[in-house]
């Protein structure tokens, strides 16, 4: 092995080598991130995740995602950045054209997984709509049932679903387990329920343009 010189050295060590890319993402799409980069057979891809439980807390997502690049920076060749706006309000965007990184376009996940232009679309009609995707069918009790408080107040249903008249579960896989799950869910918040399977919609052209070399 050749030992690099005193020139190819930063401030941090060597560069990075290898051509590594980091994919730093939303622990909610973990599965689906490990899923397409096992399909594609990019080894090159290293997946980080932030915990997904920032999305209570959207405010916290820029400082968050600019913590995370800024320790990876000297270790990867390329950094993507797998969350889409997230109620951030154009923030996270700021935040990731300030360090020089891509980020997935769309204003949320239900928007990316639909496919953002046919969301863009239909998002007027489905202004009724509630949205789960299998992370937050598997989660939904962590994610939406007790953080609503619907565990120890289920009087506060009406309340905060009374203007919601379906739940869509966008399902990025065939699973009848998942798909019984998302209809319990439906029912317990009383609404109307619809499956609509999704795939992996534009996650999966991200991630694939991000696992070429760059031109």
């Amino acid at each position: 092995m050749t030992e690099p010189d005193d020139s190819t050295l930063t401030e941090r060590g060597l560069p990075p080598q290898g051509g590594r890319v980091l994919l730093l993402a939303c622990g909610a799409l973990a599965h689906e991130v490990l899923a397409i980069r096992r399909a594609g057979g990019w080894d090159h891809l290293d997946l980080h995740c932030l915990p997904a439980k920032l999305h209570l807390w959207p405010d916290r997502i820029p400082a968050e995602v600019e913590k995370a690049v800024t320790a990876a920076r000297d270790q990867y060749a390329r950094i993507f950045v797998l969350y889409a706006d997230c109620g951030t309000g154009g923030q996270l965007q700021a935040t990731c054209d300030r360090l020089g990184v891509e980020m997935i376009a769309g204003p949320h996940c239900y928007s990316f997984f639909e496919g953002n232009d046919h969301f863009a679309r239909i998002a007027e009609d489905e202004i009724t709509a509630f949205y789960l995707t299998d992370f937050l069918t598997r989660q939904f009790d962590a994610f939406v049932w007790r953080p609503m408080g619907f565990d120890k107040h289920p009087e506060l249903i009406p309340m905060m679903f009374g203007h919601y008249t379906k739940l869509v579960y966008q399902a990025q896989t065939d699973d009848p387990d998942l798909d019984a799950r998302a209809q319990q869910a439906a029912a317990r918040l009383g609404l109307a329920y619809e499956r609509r399977f999704t795939g992996y919609g534009d996650l999966a052209p991200f991630i694939t343009q991000a696992a070429k070399d760059p031109a």
